[in-house]
C-alpha cells in the first residue's frame, strides 16, 4: 500500500546523524519533519517527493499545509495503485480523477469526505499538476479544466478552474463543543480519568498533563495547532504578565509561523500561562536535563546556536545583531540550541518536547487528539474533538462574550454627546472585528459562521434591541459633515 511518511534524520540513522549523512540530507532537501510517500512496492519516486520538498516555493509554505498537500496526493497515488490497474500518478488522467471524485464525495462509506475537504484534494493535485508541467516532467496538464465566473472578495472573476471541482455550497456546520463536554473529554482521554473523576488505574499513557496543557493553550486562545505547536520557550510571556503586569500574558505569534503569514497577538490566562511555566520548569526542564546527561543533543551543519533568547528575538552564538523571531520559519525553530555562558549545550528553544528530549512533531499531536477520541469513545462518551474544534469552541465561547460586552457598551450611552474618543471606541467594538483579530482570518465575513451557532446570540440581540434603537438617534447625529465641529472640551456636538 502506498503510504505517507515524515523526515526524521536521528530515527533513521539509530541516533545521532553523522557529519556525512546530515549533509547528504541537507543538500537533498529532506528536512527534519518533512513528509514523503513510499509505493506500495517501497519504492521511493525522486520526482514526486521532490515536488513535496518544492512546495514552499509554490505558494504552500505552512508545515500543516505541506503535510495535508502531501496527505492528499498520497490518497490519490493510493487509489491509482488499488483501484486503477496500478496507475502512478504519472499516468493519471481526467477519467481517473472522475473515479476518484466519485469514491471520495459521493460514495456512502468510509473514504466519503466533506465538499471541503474534495476542494482541499483538487488544490494539491491542480499544485503537483502545474509543477510537474512546468519542470517538464509531464508534457501536458493531466486534468480537465474550464473557465468559470466565481465570486471574490473583489468581485466577479473569469477564472480557470478543475472540471472536477465542487462550487462552494452552503458552509458546513462548524463543530466546537461545550465548554463542560470539552472537560470531560480532556480529563477522560488526555488525562487517562474516568467519567465520574476517579483516576483510571488502566490508564498507561505519558504526558497526559502535556497533552491536556497543549489543549487548555487551543481553547483558551484560538491557536492553530501549528502555531502553537512551534511556539519558542522564549515566546512564552512570563508570570508577572498574568498578575496583571504590562502584557497580560500576551503571546505575540509571528509571521513566520501563522497562515498566511500574519502576525498577531492572542492572550493566555492566568491559570494556562502559570501551567505553561511549571511545564518549563519541571517536566520539560527533566527531559533536557537528562538528554544532556545521556546522549546528548549532535550539532550538525544545521544546529542554529543561540547564546541569548527574548520576547522578541534572538541573538545567535556566533555573529553579531539579533534574529527577530518573525523571520526564524518553523523548520529553522526545530533546530534552534542553546548555549550556556560556558559554551556547552543547554537544550533546543522548541517549547514542546518529547520523551527523548527532542522537539515534538505536530503529528504527534494529532495522535493524541485521535488516542483521546478513542478513549472517550471506549467510554460511551458523545464528544469528540480535534485541534480545529477547540479552535471554534475558542471562537463561540468568545464571540458570546464580546456580544455582551458590545451590548454592556452600548447601554451605558446615556446622553447625546458623544467624544471622538467614544465614538472611536464604539466603532473599534465591533465584536466581529475583534474574533477576527484574535483568530487571525483574513476575511471579517468567516466570523459570521460563528453566529449560527450561538444558541443565545438571537436572545441577547432581541433583548438589546430597544436599547439599540436609542442609541442608534444618537449616532444618527454624529455624520461626517459635523465631525469636525467640536467645542472647546473636545466633544461632537449632536
Amino acid at each position: 500500500m502506498v503510504e505517507l511518511y515524515v523526515t526524521d534524520a536521528e530515527r533513521a540513522t539509530g541516533g545521532p546523524p553523522a557529519p556525512h549523512s546530515a549533509g547528504v540530507l541537507q543538500r537533498a532537501g529532506a528536512r527534519d519533519g518533512l513528509p514523503f510517500v513510499l509505493g506500495a512496492d517501497g519504492g521511493y519516486d525522486v520526482e514526486l517527493n521532490r515536488f513535496f520538498r518544492e512546495m514552499d516555493g509554490w505558494g504552500v509554505r505552512a508545515a500543516n499545509s505541506i503535510a495535508a498537500y502531501a496527505r492528499d496526493v498520497m490518497l490519490f497515488c493510493r487509489f491509482l495503485h488499488s483501484s486503477r490497474g496500478g496507475k502512478t500518478i504519472w499516468e493519471c488522467d481526467g477519467t481517473d480523477l472522475r473515479a476518484y471524485k466519485s469514491v471520495r464525495l459521493h460514495s456512502s462509506g468510509e473514504h466519503q469526505v466533506s465538499v471541503s475537504t474534495w476542494r482541499r484534494s483538487i488544490a494539491a493535485l491542480d499544485k503537483w499538476a502545474a509543477w510537474a508541467v512546468y519542470e517538464g516532467l509531464l508534457t501536458s496538464e493531466p486534468f480537465r479544466y474550464v473557465d468559470k465566473t466565481v465570486m471574490t472578495p473583489q468581485g466577479l472573476k473569469q477564472m480557470r478552474v478543475n472540471a472536477e471541482q465542487e462550487p462552494d455550497r452552503q458552509a458546513e456546520p462548524i463543530r466546537f463543543v461545550s465548554f463542560e463536554d470539552y472537560l470531560l473529554w480532556r480529563d477522560v482521554g488526555l488525562r487517562g480519568e474516568l467519567p465520574d473523576g476517579r483516576p483510571d488505574p488502566a490508564w498507561r499513557g505519558r504526558h497526559g498533563e502535556r497533552n491536556a496543557m497543549f489543549a487548555d493553550l487551543l481553547v483558551y486562545t484560538g491557536m492553530r495547532l501549528g502555531e502553537a505547536a512551534s511556539l519558542l520557550v522564549g515566546e512564552v510571556p512570563p508570570l508577572a504578565a498574568a498578575s496583571g503586569g504590562p502584557g497580560l500574558g500576551d503571546v505575540r505569534l509571528a509571521a513566520s509561523v501563522t497562515k498566511r503569514n500574519k502576525a498577531r497577538t492572542v492572550f493566555v490566562n492566568r491559570r494556562a500561562l502559570a501551567d505553561l511555566h511549571r511545564y518549563i520548569d519541571i517536566e520539560r526542564d527533566e527531559l533536557v536535563t537528562r538528554r544532556l546527561a545521556d546522549a546528548g543533543y549532535p550539532v550538525t551543519g544545521d544546529t542554529e546556536l543561540v547564546r541569548r533568547a527574548g520576547r522578541a528575538a534572538l541573538i545567535p552564538a556566533e555573529g553579531g545583531g539579533s534574529w527577530p523571531y518573525s523571520r526564524i520559519g518553523v523548520e529553522v525553530r526545530r533546530r534552534l540550541m542553546a548555549v550556556a555562558e560556558t559554551g556547552e549545550l543547554a537544550g533546543p528553544l522548541w517549547l514542546w518536547l518529547g520523551q527523548d528530549g527532542r522537539p515534538l512533531a505536530f503529528s504527534t499531536w494529532q495522535s493524541a487528539f485521535r488516542r483521546a477520541n478513542q478513549r472517550c469513545a471506549r467510554f460511551d462518551l458523545d464528544v469528540r474533538a480535534s485541534p480545529h474544534t477547540l479552535r471554534h469552541t475558542f471562537a463561540v465561547h468568545m464571540l458570546g462574550l464580546l456580544l455582551r460586552q458590545t451590548v454592556r457598551a452600548l447601554g451605558m450611552q446615556t446622553d447625546r454627546r458623544l467624544t471622538h474618543a467614544q465614538v472611536k471606541r464604539l466603532l473599534i467594538g465591533n465584536p466581529m472585528r475583534k474574533l477576527q483579530l484574535l483568530l487571525g482570518h483574513s476575511q471579517e465575513s468567516t466570523v459570521y459562521t460563528y453566529l449560527d451557532v450561538l444558541d443565545e446570540a438571537q436572545e441577547i440581540v432581541l433583548s438589546a434591541l430597544d436599547e439599540w434603537d436609542a442609541q442608534a438617534s444618537a449616532f444618527d447625529n454624529v455624520d461626517s459633515d459635523v465631525a469636525g465641529d467640536e467645542d472647546g472640551d473636545g466633544e461632537v456636538v449632536a
